[in-house]
């Protein structure tokens, strides 16, 4: 399902119109993104966990030339599954 599909699904789901479910959908990943870079983690019941996670600097290797490289550290983003999303798939 891509982003145009779940537009569409919130809009008939919740009876919006495709332009409100569409603002309604940025709005609540754009809250996501700013949790995660305030607090670092947002928690939505029964849905799952989002959480940045900092991963350390490494060293790599160009898979091309076999090079050494050095990977710098970043933040990256996670997701765990809660039970209730759990349940739904199985």
């Amino acid at each position: 399902m891509g982003k145009q599909d779940l537009v569409e699904f919130i809009a008939a789901k919740a009876g919006l119109t495709k332009a409100d479910a569409t603002r309604a959908l940025e709005a609540t990943l754009e809250g996501i993104v700013s949790g995660l870079k305030k607090e670092g983690k947002v928690a939505l019941v029964g849905f799952g966990t989002f959480a940045c996670k900092k991963r350390e600097a490494r060293e790599g290797i160009n898979p091309l030339t076999k090079e050494p490289l050095k990977i710098p550290a970043k933040n990256v983003a996670s997701f765990k599954a809660g039970s209730k999303l759990k349940d739904a798939l199985n």
